[in-house]
Protein backbone atom coordinates (compact mmCIF):
# COMPACT_ATOMS: atom_id res chain seq x y z
CA UNK A 1 0.00 0.00 0.00
CA UNK A 2 1.33 3.44 -0.96
CA UNK A 3 2.35 5.35 2.17
CA UNK A 4 3.46 8.72 0.82
CA UNK A 5 2.38 11.67 -1.31
CA UNK A 6 4.59 13.86 -3.47
CA UNK A 7 4.43 17.58 -4.19
CA UNK A 8 6.08 19.39 -7.10
CA UNK A 9 6.70 23.02 -6.10
CA UNK A 10 7.67 24.88 -9.27
CA UNK A 11 8.64 28.35 -8.08
CA UNK A 12 10.03 31.50 -9.63
CA UNK A 13 13.66 30.78 -8.80
CA UNK A 14 13.74 27.03 -8.17
CA UNK A 15 11.89 23.73 -8.41
CA UNK A 16 11.40 21.38 -5.44
CA UNK A 17 9.97 17.93 -4.99
CA UNK A 18 8.84 17.04 -1.48
CA UNK A 19 7.67 13.67 -0.18
CA UNK A 20 5.39 13.48 2.86
CA UNK A 21 4.33 10.55 5.00
CA UNK A 22 0.79 10.03 6.29
CA UNK A 23 1.47 12.25 9.31
CA UNK A 24 2.66 15.15 7.16
CA UNK A 25 6.34 14.65 7.96
CA UNK A 26 8.80 15.43 5.16
CA UNK A 27 10.75 12.24 4.34
CA UNK A 28 12.55 13.48 1.23
CA UNK A 29 13.19 16.76 -0.59
CA UNK A 30 15.33 17.92 -3.48
CA UNK A 31 15.59 21.43 -4.92
CA UNK A 32 17.35 23.06 -7.88
CA UNK A 33 17.47 26.65 -9.15
CA UNK A 34 16.90 27.55 -12.79
CA UNK A 35 18.24 30.45 -14.85
CA UNK A 36 16.68 33.91 -14.64
CA UNK A 37 16.86 35.43 -18.13
CA UNK A 38 16.81 39.24 -18.58
CA UNK A 39 16.87 40.08 -22.33
CA UNK A 40 16.08 43.78 -21.74
CA UNK A 41 15.41 46.03 -18.73
CA UNK A 42 12.09 44.97 -17.20
CA UNK A 43 11.94 41.73 -19.20
CA UNK A 44 12.11 38.46 -17.24
CA UNK A 45 12.05 35.02 -18.85
CA UNK A 46 12.48 31.34 -17.99
CA UNK A 47 13.33 28.44 -20.28
CA UNK A 48 10.33 26.07 -20.07
CA UNK A 49 12.48 23.12 -21.19
CA UNK A 50 14.93 23.80 -18.36
CA UNK A 51 12.07 23.93 -15.86
CA UNK A 52 10.80 20.56 -17.08
CA UNK A 53 14.32 19.08 -16.85
CA UNK A 54 14.72 20.42 -13.30
CA UNK A 55 11.34 18.95 -12.38
CA UNK A 56 12.45 15.46 -13.41
CA UNK A 57 15.80 15.87 -11.66
CA UNK A 58 14.32 16.88 -8.31
CA UNK A 59 11.70 14.09 -8.48
CA UNK A 60 14.45 11.53 -8.94
CA UNK A 61 16.62 13.22 -6.32
CA UNK A 62 13.95 13.30 -3.61
CA UNK A 63 12.92 9.68 -4.23
CA UNK A 64 16.55 8.65 -3.87
CA UNK A 65 17.04 10.66 -0.67
CA UNK A 66 13.87 9.17 0.81
CA UNK A 67 14.98 5.67 -0.15
CA UNK A 68 11.67 4.87 -1.85
CA UNK A 69 10.35 4.37 -5.39
CA UNK A 70 7.54 6.09 -7.22
CA UNK A 71 5.35 3.05 -6.53
CA UNK A 72 5.37 4.06 -2.84
CA UNK A 73 3.47 7.28 -3.67
CA UNK A 74 -0.31 7.39 -3.53
CA UNK A 75 -0.50 10.58 -5.60
CA UNK A 76 1.38 13.70 -6.66
CA UNK A 77 0.23 17.32 -6.69
CA UNK A 78 1.52 20.52 -8.28
CA UNK A 79 1.95 24.05 -6.96
CA UNK A 80 3.47 26.74 -9.10
CA UNK A 81 4.48 30.31 -9.83
CA UNK A 82 1.15 31.52 -11.07
CA UNK A 83 1.04 34.01 -13.95
CA UNK A 84 4.22 32.91 -15.73
CA UNK A 85 3.09 32.16 -19.28
CA UNK A 86 4.11 29.38 -21.66
CA UNK A 87 2.81 28.92 -25.21
CA UNK A 88 3.84 25.74 -27.00
CA UNK A 89 3.21 23.71 -30.13
CA UNK A 90 0.79 20.86 -29.39
CA UNK A 91 2.44 18.66 -32.06
CA UNK A 92 6.13 19.13 -31.17
CA UNK A 93 5.75 19.92 -27.48
CA UNK A 94 8.24 22.77 -27.82
CA UNK A 95 7.61 26.28 -26.50
CA UNK A 96 7.46 28.96 -29.19
CA UNK A 97 9.36 31.39 -26.91
CA UNK A 98 10.80 31.48 -23.42
CA UNK A 99 8.18 31.70 -20.68
CA UNK A 100 7.22 35.27 -19.81
CA UNK A 101 7.58 35.49 -16.02
CA UNK A 102 4.92 37.14 -13.86
CA UNK A 103 7.43 39.92 -13.07
CA UNK A 104 7.91 40.79 -16.77
CA UNK A 105 6.79 44.32 -17.73
CA UNK A 106 7.08 44.19 -21.55
CA UNK A 107 3.29 44.10 -21.93
CA UNK A 108 2.75 47.65 -20.61
CA UNK A 109 1.81 48.70 -24.15
CA UNK A 110 -0.94 46.07 -24.20
CA UNK A 111 -2.18 47.34 -20.82
CA UNK A 112 -2.21 50.95 -22.05
CA UNK A 113 -4.08 50.03 -25.23
CA UNK A 114 -6.76 48.01 -23.47
CA UNK A 115 -7.12 50.67 -20.75
CA UNK A 116 -8.12 53.33 -23.29
CA UNK A 117 -11.65 51.88 -23.27
CA UNK A 118 -12.85 51.66 -19.66
CA UNK A 119 -9.64 52.34 -17.76
CA UNK A 120 -7.50 50.06 -15.64
CA UNK A 121 -10.57 48.46 -14.00
CA UNK A 122 -12.23 47.66 -17.34
CA UNK A 123 -12.44 43.91 -16.61
CA UNK A 124 -12.34 43.95 -12.81
CA UNK A 125 -16.06 43.11 -12.39
CA UNK A 126 -15.62 39.85 -14.34
CA UNK A 127 -12.02 38.88 -13.67
CA UNK A 128 -11.43 40.48 -10.26
CA UNK A 129 -8.19 41.98 -11.56
CA UNK A 130 -6.98 45.38 -12.80
CA UNK A 131 -5.29 45.63 -16.16
CA UNK A 132 -1.61 45.10 -15.35
CA UNK A 133 1.47 43.45 -16.82
CA UNK A 134 1.31 40.90 -13.97
CA UNK A 135 -1.37 38.64 -15.44
CA UNK A 136 -1.21 35.98 -18.16
CA UNK A 137 -3.71 37.47 -20.63
CA UNK A 138 -1.46 40.36 -21.68
CA UNK A 139 1.49 37.95 -21.99
CA UNK A 140 -0.39 35.56 -24.31
CA UNK A 141 -1.40 38.50 -26.50
CA UNK A 142 2.22 39.73 -26.65
CA UNK A 143 3.49 36.30 -27.69
CA UNK A 144 0.86 35.89 -30.39
CA UNK A 145 1.55 39.39 -31.73
CA UNK A 146 5.36 39.25 -31.59
CA UNK A 147 6.50 35.68 -32.32
CA UNK A 148 6.66 35.00 -36.07
CA UNK A 149 3.76 32.84 -37.22
CA UNK A 150 2.30 32.47 -33.73
CA UNK A 151 -1.04 34.12 -34.44
CA UNK A 152 -1.59 31.99 -37.55
CA UNK A 153 -0.72 28.77 -35.68
CA UNK A 154 -2.96 29.73 -32.77
CA UNK A 155 -5.90 30.39 -35.08
CA UNK A 156 -5.28 26.98 -36.68
CA UNK A 157 -5.49 25.31 -33.26
CA UNK A 158 -1.84 24.27 -33.19
CA UNK A 159 -0.76 26.16 -30.05
CA UNK A 160 -1.45 25.54 -26.37
CA UNK A 161 -1.24 27.97 -23.47
CA UNK A 162 -0.59 27.29 -19.84
CA UNK A 163 0.69 28.84 -16.68
CA UNK A 164 3.53 26.69 -15.31
CA UNK A 165 1.12 24.24 -13.62
CA UNK A 166 -0.42 23.42 -17.00
CA UNK A 167 3.00 23.07 -18.69
CA UNK A 168 4.24 20.69 -15.97
CA UNK A 169 1.05 18.58 -15.88
CA UNK A 170 0.96 18.30 -19.69
CA UNK A 171 4.55 17.04 -19.76
CA UNK A 172 4.12 14.96 -16.61
CA UNK A 173 1.20 13.06 -18.16
CA UNK A 174 3.12 12.28 -21.35
CA UNK A 175 3.15 15.43 -23.48
CA UNK A 176 3.31 14.54 -27.16
CA UNK A 177 4.23 10.93 -26.34
CA UNK A 178 1.32 10.06 -24.12
CA UNK A 179 -1.50 12.42 -24.96
CA UNK A 180 -0.58 14.98 -22.31
CA UNK A 181 -3.51 16.23 -20.23
CA UNK A 182 -4.14 19.94 -20.87
CA UNK A 183 -5.69 21.26 -17.64
CA UNK A 184 -5.43 23.98 -15.03
CA UNK A 185 -7.27 24.60 -11.79
CA UNK A 186 -9.56 27.48 -10.82
CA UNK A 187 -6.88 29.26 -8.76
CA UNK A 188 -4.43 29.43 -11.65
CA UNK A 189 -7.16 30.24 -14.18
CA UNK A 190 -8.21 33.20 -12.02
CA UNK A 191 -4.76 34.76 -12.63
CA UNK A 192 -5.09 34.94 -16.41
CA UNK A 193 -7.67 37.77 -16.71
CA UNK A 194 -9.53 35.41 -19.04
CA UNK A 195 -11.75 33.55 -16.55
CA UNK A 196 -15.11 34.76 -15.29
CA UNK A 197 -15.03 34.57 -11.48
CA UNK A 198 -18.73 33.68 -11.28
CA UNK A 199 -18.94 30.98 -13.94
CA UNK A 200 -15.39 29.65 -13.32
CA UNK A 201 -15.09 29.31 -17.09
CA UNK A 202 -13.27 31.15 -19.85
CA UNK A 203 -15.20 34.29 -20.79
CA UNK A 204 -15.88 35.07 -24.45
CA UNK A 205 -15.77 38.86 -23.97
CA UNK A 206 -12.36 38.61 -22.29
CA UNK A 207 -11.01 36.18 -24.90
CA UNK A 208 -12.09 38.54 -27.68
CA UNK A 209 -10.56 41.58 -25.98
CA UNK A 210 -7.20 39.85 -25.57
CA UNK A 211 -7.36 38.07 -28.92
CA UNK A 212 -6.89 34.61 -27.45
CA UNK A 213 -8.45 31.62 -29.28
CA UNK A 214 -10.34 29.32 -26.91
CA UNK A 215 -8.62 26.31 -28.51
CA UNK A 216 -5.35 27.34 -26.81
CA UNK A 217 -6.77 27.18 -23.32
CA UNK A 218 -6.67 24.30 -20.84
CA UNK A 219 -9.78 22.79 -19.27
CA UNK A 220 -10.49 24.44 -15.90
CA UNK A 221 -10.76 21.85 -13.12
CA UNK A 222 -11.21 21.80 -9.35
CA UNK A 223 -7.99 22.10 -7.32
CA UNK A 224 -8.30 18.52 -6.08
CA UNK A 225 -9.17 15.67 -8.40
CA UNK A 226 -7.32 13.08 -10.47
CA UNK A 227 -6.38 14.75 -13.78
CA UNK A 228 -4.44 11.81 -15.21
CA UNK A 229 -1.54 9.46 -14.52
CA UNK A 230 2.12 10.42 -14.67
CA UNK A 231 4.72 9.04 -17.05
CA UNK A 232 8.50 9.07 -16.62
CA UNK A 233 10.04 8.98 -13.11
CA UNK A 234 6.56 8.98 -11.53
CA UNK A 235 5.10 6.48 -13.99
CA UNK A 236 1.55 5.42 -13.13
CA UNK A 237 1.11 7.76 -10.15
CA UNK A 238 -2.15 9.78 -10.17
CA UNK A 239 -1.70 13.52 -10.68
CA UNK A 240 -4.35 14.65 -8.25
CA UNK A 241 -3.85 18.25 -7.14
CA UNK A 242 -3.15 21.66 -8.68
CA UNK A 243 -3.04 24.97 -6.82
CA UNK A 244 -1.26 28.27 -7.47
CA UNK A 245 1.55 28.88 -5.02
CA UNK A 246 -0.03 31.61 -2.89
CA UNK A 247 -3.40 29.87 -2.71
CA UNK A 248 -1.56 26.66 -1.81
CA UNK A 249 0.23 28.49 1.01
CA UNK A 250 -3.12 29.83 2.27
CA UNK A 251 -4.61 26.33 2.22
CA UNK A 252 -1.46 24.84 3.74
CA UNK A 253 -1.61 27.32 6.63
CA UNK A 254 -5.18 26.08 7.26
CA UNK A 255 -6.75 29.50 6.61
CA UNK A 256 -10.08 27.78 6.03
CA UNK A 257 -12.40 30.22 7.80
CA UNK A 258 -13.72 33.54 6.53
CA UNK A 259 -11.39 36.25 7.77
CA UNK A 260 -8.34 34.01 8.05
CA UNK A 261 -5.27 35.42 6.30
CA UNK A 262 -1.68 34.44 5.57
CA UNK A 263 1.36 36.38 4.42
CA UNK A 264 4.17 34.73 2.45
CA UNK A 265 7.67 36.10 2.02
CA UNK A 266 9.28 34.51 -1.03
CA UNK A 267 10.35 35.91 -4.38
CA UNK A 268 7.58 38.42 -3.80
CA UNK A 269 5.28 39.04 -0.85
CA UNK A 270 1.63 38.05 -0.91
CA UNK A 271 -1.13 38.42 1.66
CA UNK A 272 -4.34 36.48 1.04
CA UNK A 273 -7.56 36.85 3.06
CA UNK A 274 -10.24 34.17 2.92
CA UNK A 275 -13.65 35.68 2.00
CA UNK A 276 -15.44 32.33 1.80
CA UNK A 277 -17.86 31.66 -1.05
CA UNK A 278 -18.43 35.42 -1.51
CA UNK A 279 -16.54 37.32 -4.19
CA UNK A 280 -15.61 40.58 -2.50
CA UNK A 281 -14.72 43.44 -4.85
CA UNK A 282 -11.90 45.60 -3.50
CA UNK A 283 -12.13 49.37 -3.26
CA UNK A 284 -8.51 49.60 -2.11
CA UNK A 285 -6.51 48.16 -4.99
CA UNK A 286 -6.52 44.51 -3.89
CA UNK A 287 -7.22 41.54 -6.17
CA UNK A 288 -10.31 39.36 -6.02
CA UNK A 289 -9.11 35.85 -6.76
CA UNK A 290 -10.17 32.22 -6.43
CA UNK A 291 -8.63 30.51 -3.42
CA UNK A 292 -9.48 26.90 -4.24
CA UNK A 293 -12.26 24.53 -5.19
CA UNK A 294 -12.45 21.02 -3.76
CA UNK A 295 -14.40 18.58 -5.91
CA UNK A 296 -18.06 19.56 -6.24
CA UNK A 297 -17.94 22.02 -3.34
CA UNK A 298 -18.38 25.76 -4.06
CA UNK A 299 -15.25 27.74 -4.82
CA UNK A 300 -13.59 29.67 -1.99
CA UNK A 301 -12.50 33.22 -2.83
CA UNK A 302 -9.79 35.49 -1.45
CA UNK A 303 -8.67 39.09 -1.46
CA UNK A 304 -4.98 39.46 -2.24
CA UNK A 305 -2.34 42.12 -1.80
CA UNK A 306 0.81 41.55 -3.88
CA UNK A 307 4.38 42.92 -3.84
CA UNK A 308 6.50 41.80 -6.79
CA UNK A 309 10.00 41.86 -5.28
CA UNK A 310 10.96 40.89 -1.72
CA UNK A 311 13.19 37.82 -1.48
CA UNK A 312 14.22 38.45 -5.08
CA UNK A 313 15.94 41.62 -3.83
CA UNK A 314 18.28 39.47 -1.76
CA UNK A 315 18.98 37.41 -4.87
CA UNK A 316 19.68 40.68 -6.75
CA UNK A 317 22.15 41.75 -4.06
CA UNK A 318 23.88 38.40 -4.52
CA UNK A 319 23.82 37.92 -8.29
CA UNK A 320 23.71 41.45 -9.70
CA UNK A 321 25.58 43.59 -7.17
CA UNK A 322 27.85 40.88 -5.78
CA UNK A 323 27.34 42.41 -2.33
CA UNK A 324 26.92 39.00 -0.68
CA UNK A 325 28.10 35.49 -1.56
CA UNK A 326 24.98 33.66 -0.41
CA UNK A 327 21.50 34.74 0.62
CA UNK A 328 21.92 34.13 4.42
CA UNK A 329 24.84 36.62 4.41
CA UNK A 330 22.38 39.51 4.17
CA UNK A 331 21.24 39.03 7.78
CA UNK A 332 24.79 39.17 9.14
CA UNK A 333 25.43 42.28 7.06
CA UNK A 334 22.27 43.97 8.33
CA UNK A 335 23.28 43.20 11.92
CA UNK A 336 26.44 45.30 11.54
CA UNK A 337 24.49 48.59 11.70
CA UNK A 338 22.22 50.00 14.42
CA UNK A 339 19.48 51.16 12.06
CA UNK A 340 18.83 52.09 8.44
CA UNK A 341 19.71 55.75 8.96
CA UNK A 342 16.44 56.82 7.34
CA UNK A 343 17.39 55.20 4.03
CA UNK A 344 14.99 52.95 2.11
CA UNK A 345 15.21 50.77 -0.98
CA UNK A 346 11.94 50.53 -2.92
CA UNK A 347 12.52 47.41 -5.10
CA UNK A 348 9.97 48.21 -7.81
CA UNK A 349 11.92 46.29 -10.45
CA UNK A 350 8.66 45.07 -11.98
CA UNK A 351 6.56 48.11 -11.18
CA UNK A 352 4.48 48.64 -8.08
CA UNK A 353 1.75 46.07 -7.47
CA UNK A 354 -1.03 46.50 -4.88
CA UNK A 355 -2.55 48.94 -4.37
CA UNK A 356 -1.05 51.13 -7.11
CA UNK A 357 -0.67 48.80 -10.13
CA UNK A 358 1.88 51.09 -11.74
CA UNK A 359 3.82 49.16 -14.34
CA UNK A 360 5.99 52.21 -15.07
CA UNK A 361 7.38 52.48 -11.52
CA UNK A 362 11.02 51.47 -11.04
CA UNK A 363 13.34 50.69 -8.15
CA UNK A 364 14.55 53.61 -6.04
CA UNK A 365 16.93 54.26 -3.17
CA UNK A 366 15.70 57.21 -1.10
CA UNK A 367 16.82 59.00 2.05
CA UNK A 368 20.53 59.22 1.18
CA UNK A 369 22.73 61.85 2.80
CA UNK A 370 26.41 62.45 2.31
Amino acid sequence: MAEYVGAIDQGTTSTRFMIFDHGGKVVGVDQKEHEQIYPKPGWVEHDPAEIWTRTNEVVEGALKKAGITAADLAAVGITNQRETTVVWDRKTGKAIHNALVWQDTRTQGVVDELSKDGGQDRFRAKAGLPLATYFSGTKIKWLLDNVDGARKKADAGDLLFGNIDTWVIWNLTGGTDGGGVHVTDVSNASRTMLMNLETLDWDEELLTAFGVPRSMLPAIKPSSEVYGNAKGPLNGIPVAGDLGDQQAATFGQAAFDVGDAKNTYGTGCFMLLNTGTDMVPSKSGLLTTVGWKLGDQPAVYCLEGSIAITGALVQWLRDNLGLIASSPDVEALAATVEDNGGMYFVPAFSGLFAPYWRGDARGAIVGMTR
